[in-house]
């Protein structure tokens, strides 16, 4: 097998490897990227793109449910078509993807390569028949559902994120296993279609990472739309039930199964490390398989970087992507990027959205810092009002000595955009007061943060 020579290879065509190959490309030097399934990775054929179009098609519902509340009357019933809702979100991912595609062939310098690739050495790759080899390797492969090991699993269908939204059909009753943020985006939305729905997660309460007051909202605000919620769920267990499926679990209040037509598992996500030949090439992973990398995203090989959810320093596209902007301004910009100087905001696509940045309340709290705190409900938010859509809150935590907001929270319509403003001047390393002095447009959502950061106090005990 003779090797063919490259100047750069990037594995995986995912958020970061085409925006990186573009780079190399532009500064003139010979790439191959490696793709063994769809060229888009995640976010474009299974994660934000279609889910983000199927959350859009179910508010679309709801909002036509609720005619009467805004003033007009729609003689009859609203009912789902999901055939038509699977085939908008498939053409939202088809076009992005084939927009990627034909990115990636305009780059002059940029071959396409499709196959599984392994590494043969530190810096050889073998796909198929080839050998390809270069002095500068990005891993950019991803991530996929994990499927745990619970008894009866395998004797009954599952679903991932990768399957449900290529559903054509309704579910009579969808039982989701996993109350984070990927379950709640579907089993929302799929109340929202029609179907009845459970959520079943073994925590004793929901998105465990955030505060317990937002996890509340959110249970509350799923379950005035008929979710029923399960919190608590202990020994989770599958069986076929005629042609359903029965869900057992332990629970203080419970003692029948559930009882459903699909489960969807979304109880977290794993990296696909393990079948890259790292050990190969020398490439350390830690105990859950992510690829060890410093703040530059070098692995413990030189002239071998990884890139977005298989690096474990992020589990998001807007990360990834920057994992892409750090690489590259280092490499061919002169620049001296690391990943711990990013702030990373994230946000949570039920309906409301939750926009977040930061600290959590109990993370601030456990760092010793004074703190000040601010909270609103988004009744007390002309915009939602006006909307008609005033469920939720926005929160803030700062530091009382340094005067630099420590994190936030916007949980309410908008809330995703509107925490932009708080992550900016947290990335400007700005003080409360200049923010305080900012003064937002009327009517939106982001003009209650000035008022927000007046009311911060210390917190009674």
């Amino acid at each position: 097998m003779t090797a063919r020579n490259f100047d750069a290879i990037v594995i995986g065509a995912g958020q970061a490897g085409p925006s990186l190959a573009g780079r190399l490309n532009d500064a003139g030097m010979k790439v191959a990227i490696i793709e063994r399934h769809l060229v888009g990775g995640t976010c474009v054929n299974t994660g934000c793109k279609p889910t983000k179009t199927l959350v859009a098609s179910a508010y679309a519902m709801h909002t036509a449910r609720r005619g009467a509340e805004y003033g007009f009357a729609f003689n009859g019933t609203v009912e789902v078509d999901m055939v038509k809702v699977a085939a908008r979100a498939n053409k939202v991912i088809l076009d992005s993807r084939e927009g990627n595609e034909t990115w990636l062939a305009g780059m002059a310098n940029v071959e396409l390569i499709r196959g599984h690739a392994r590494f043969a050495s530190s810096h050889t790759v073998v796909v198929g028949e080839q050998e390809l080899t270069a002095p500068l390797i990005f891993v950019n492969v991803g991530g996929r559902a994990i499927i745990p090991d619970m008894p009866g699993i395998g004797d009954v269908p599952i679903l991932t994120n990768t399957d449900i939204v290529a559903l054509d059909e309704l579910p009579r009753h969808l039982i989701v296993i996993g109350g984070s943020y990927i379950g709640l985006e579907f089993a929302q939305m799929y109340r929202r279609f029609g179907a009845q729905v459970t959520i079943i997660e073994r925590h004793e309460r929901l998105i465990m990472r955030e505060d317990a007051d937002i996890s509340e909202e959110v249970r509350s605000i799923l379950e005035r739309e008929g979710v029923t919620v399960e919190t608590g769920a202990g020994q989770i267990s599958f069986e076929k039930h005629n042609d359903e499926i029965a869900v057992r679990f332990a629970s203080d209040h419970r003692a029948s199964p559930v009882i459903g037509s699909h489960v969807l598992m979304a109880t977290g996500r794993r990296p696909n490390t393990d079948d890259l030949g790292l050990e190969v090439a020398g490439i350390l992973t830690d105990e859950r398989g992510y690829i060890t990398v410093d703040d530059h995203l070098q692995t413990n090989v030189a002239g071998v970087f990884a890139l977005g959810d298989c690096n474990g320093r992020g589990a998001f596209t807007h990360t990834a992507y920057n994992d892409f902007e750090i690489v590259a301004a280092n490499l061919l910009d002169g620049e001296d990027r690391a990943v711990s100087q990013r702030l990373v905001g994230y946000g949570l696509y039920i309906d409301p959205p939750l926009g977040r940045v930061g600290m959590t309340d109990a993370e601030a709290e456990k760092s010793g810092r004074r703190l000040l705190y601010s909270k609103r409900a988004m009744t007390r938010v002309g915009r939602a009002v006006e909307k008609g859509e005033s469920q939720g809150f926005m929160k803030i935590v700062a530091d009382a000595d340094t005067r630099r907001i420590l994190g936030a929270a916007v949980l309410g319509t908008g809330g995703d955009e509107a925490v932009h403003g708080i992550l900016d001047m947290m990335n400007a390393d700005q003080t409360i007061d200049t923010l305080r002095w900012a003064v937002p447009i009327h009517p939106t959502v982001s003009e209650l943060v000035p008022t927000l950061l007046l009311d911060l106090r210390a917190r009674s005990h």
